[in-house]
């Protein structure tokens, strides 16, 4: 089905969201609660703009134990819109301009465009994890389970596992764990499960500018003549 593709197009694009290079002293003496974290990220969701960030994702597929590395940048704003230019090992552009998703690759010239309709907000719950995302509207689309707090990269962060409550994201996402920075309460790793295959995507964010000016020319959809542009059916 087209929600099916659509979903899992995205889920595997991963496009998520960093941590922030801003320091604060929010660490606690005693352990942290899930009511606690969930109030530090509706602060952290007042105060977002923007976005940018290199990203790296892992995919690791079980069976044969191979790990592949995708390495680019990321930029995002609290509207919505998303840029991810992908550098290594091979070119692509992957762009969010509201209601439709474009994937652009050079080699050879093709843009897939999505029209994500009706299915906005699923998208949103994989597209925009993290971003801006207020502690009410993650109970919302997960069930959510506090994992303790860890050390990740010389950060202290807390773990959560979040259990889609969709019927559609649970076929192909089982599971995400969210590692926050609580620096910022925004997530300094990702880790989602593909349902089914137990193979599983890592994404981590680096070198974090954050609520900088991100101009609408980033998400506007222009592509380099002769690109051949279709649109996925069922």
């Amino acid at each position: 089905m087209r929600t099916t593709r659509l979903l899992l197009c995205c889920a595997l694009l991963f496009l998520a969201l960093a941590g922030s290079a801003i320091f604060s002293s929010t660490l606690t003496a005693s352990p942290l609660t899930l009511d606690e974290v969930f109030k530090q990220m509706d602060r952290e969701q007042s105060q977002f703009q923007s976005l940018s960030a290199s990203i790296e994702r892992t995919k690791v597929t079980v069976v044969v134990n191979d790990h592949s590395t995708e390495v680019g940048q990321i930029e995002i704003r609290r509207d919505g819109k998303m840029r991810i230019d992908l550098s290594s090992p091979d070119q692509r552009t992957i762009l969010r301009d509201g209601d439709h998703i474009y994937v652009h690759t050079p080699k050879p010239r093709r843009v897939e465009e999505y029209d994500l309709g009706k299915h906005r907000d699923l998208v949103d719950q994989l597209l925009l994890l993290g971003f801006g995302t207020s502690g009410e509207s993650l109970k919302k689309s997960y069930l959510i389970t506090l994992q303790g707090e860890e050390t990740l990269n010389a950060q202290r962060v807390v773990r959560l596992e979040l259990t889609p409550r969709s019927d559609d994201v649970r076929r192909q996402i089982s599971k995400i764990d969210l590692w926050l920075n609580e620096a910022n309460w925004l997530p300094a790793q990702q880790q989602f499960y593909e349902t089914g295959s137990g193979d599983y995507s890592i994404i981590r964010y680096l070198n974090v500018a954050r609520n900088i000016p991100v101009s609408d020319a980033r998400f506007r959809p222009a592509w380099p003549k002769g690109a051949t542009r279709v649109k996925p059916q069922d």
